[in-house]
This record gives structure tokens, C-alpha cells and sequence, in this order.
């Protein structure tokens, strides 16, 4: 039988949460294999992080990091914001990130498991890692980022034709205001576009208008909708002025990507 120390026993409460004498009974019954012990303890109803595993996870932080022409955000997710301000829940969310810069989204959640569960174990409360996206660049270009000074909100934005790292920034924090649903017309889903054009056809002819002219009506409308949804067609929120097409200067937007915490609950609540 293995031997078992009073650091391996330390260190598996420092872990878990769970009393000395269950961790020491842990280490025994999987031959001090400490990821197994882990795994007894939760098994068993005996770990903190088992105990706190079913409550929710609405706050917390969106981790993110750039470099050079490849750059990756992450979620690292708590019970509260308390907890969310904690110096070593914001270093985790940082690792977070840069974990899906280095290894990819796929998997992300399965590979920093362990580390939630200590983080679990050691900040007291439940947490979860959420959603993951690596991007890089496709050609020559830039890649803008932003997070909201809550940490709630992260966006990133592949940009090709242009180094202005100001731009960038300031198109990121447009997709961060703004929430489009694409970047121009050709990405808004063909679902999304029928069901709009149905309920302002039905709006102006309940409106009264001659049947005659109701579809020019209808393809205005249709034109405002876009200019909302739509990336390069909204108005800059730092100069409404131009568009943001106007402010990419002939640059293109590849790709972009936002974060918001909460956003798939609210989601699965409304399905």
C-alpha cells in the first residue's frame, strides 16, 4: 500500500474543501492517487465543489488576450460578482484565455475541469468555464479587441487591409455596444430576413396603405432594418456621422466574435 503524508492529505483538502479524515480515507481507498481521491470525494457527496456543482453561474468574467496576429477569449463563470472582483478568479479567467490561445476552443471546458474544481474549493462558491473562441488572422491585418469594463462583455474583430490598431479597437467596441447579427446583408440569416419582411408588409397594410406601393414601402423599412443589424451599416457610436463602413477606410471585416455573459441562459430560458 502507498504511503500517505500529511502534505498528500493537505494538499487534497486544500482541493476539495472536504474534512482531513475523508481526505486521508480518499487517498487510502485509491492508493493516494490524488485526481482519484478527488473523484471518490465527489462521488461521495464529501467535495465542496460536488456540493456547489448545481447553482447557477450568471456572473463572472470574459477573459481575453491578443498576440500578434492570433488572439482567443474565454468565460470563466461564478455565483457573484463578489467573487467575479477576486484577484485570483481574475488571474484564472486570464489563464483561461490564454489556454485557448495556445490549445484551441475544442475540448476547453474538459481541460480546465481540475482547475475549476480547485478554484471551486478554494473561492468557495460554484463556477463553471463557458464558452471558448480562438481566432487568426487570414491574411494581412489586424485583429481588434475589447472587454467592457465589467468583464461582462468581450468582443473580437479580424479586420484585413488595415493596421490601425485604433480602428480596431473602435470597431470592436461597436460589435460590444451594438450586438450585430452580421457583418453586412449577405450574413443575416435568410429565416431572420423572411420573417422581418412578413411583419412589415403586415404593418402597412394594417396601416391602410394602397396595395400598390406597400412592397417600395416594405424595402425601405427593410433598408432601416439592416442598417441596425448590420455591422458596417450602423452609425459609429463615437461619431454618428459615418458608418462603419466610412470608418474601415476600404479595410474588410473577416470575422468577429462577442461574448456577453448570461446571453446563452437567456437563450435556453426563452427555447
Amino acid at each position: 500500500m502507498a504511503t500517505i503524508t500529511a502534505a498528500m492529505v493537505k494538499s487534497l483538502r486544500e482541493k476539495t474543501g472536504a474534512g482531513m479524515m475523508d481526505c486521508k480515507k480518499a487517498l487510502v481507498e485509491n492508493d493516494a492517487d490524488e485526481a482519484a481521491a478527488l473523484d471518490w470525494l465527489r462521488q461521495k457527496g464529501l467535495s465542496k465543489a460536488a456540493k456547489k456543482a448545481g447553482r447557477a453561474t450568471s456572473e463572472g468574467l470574459v477573459g481575453c488576450v491578443v498576440e500578434a496576429n492570433r488572439a482567443a477569449m474565454a468565460e470563466f463563470k461564478c455565483e457573484t460578482d463578489f467573487v467575479a472582483r477576486n484577484e485570483k478568479f481574475q488571474e484564472i479567467a486570464a489563464k483561461f484565455a490564454a489556454d485557448v490561445l495556445e490549445n484551441g476552443a475544442e475540448d476547453f471546458t474538459a481541460r480546465v475541469e481540475a482547475e475549476v474544481n480547485d478554484a471551486i474549493a478554494t473561492l468557495g462558491e460554484n463556477m463553471s468555464a463557458g464558452r471558448a473562441h480562438r481566432m487568426e488572422l487570414s491574411g494581412e491585418g489586424i485583429i481588434g479587441s475589447y472587454v467592457h469594463s465589467n468583464g461582462k462583455i468581450g468582443v473580437l474583430v479580424e479586420i484585413l487591409g488595415s493596421d490601425d490598431a485604433d480602428m480596431a479597437k473602435g470597431v470592436a467596441m461597436q460589435i460590444a455596444a451594438t450586438n450585430p447579427v452580421a457583418i453586412d446583408e449577405t450574413g443575416v440569416p435568410a429565416d431572420l430576413v423572411a420573417r422581418e419582411r412578413e411583419v412589415q408588409r403586415q404593418k402597412t397594410l394594417e396601416e391602410g396603405k394602397p396595395e400598390n406601393i406597400v412592397d417600395k414601402i416594405v424595402d425601405g423599412r427593410m433598408a432601416k432594418f439592416f442598417k441596425e443589424i448590420t455591422l458596417v451599416n450602423q452609425p459609429y457610436i463615437r461619431d454618428d456621422k459615418m458608418t462603419i463602413r466610412d470608418l474601415l477606410k476600404g479595410a474588410s471585416i473577416a470575422s468577429f466574435a462577442r461574448f456577453e455573459l448570461g446571453e446563452d441562459d437567456a437563450k435556453e430560458d426563452a427555447e
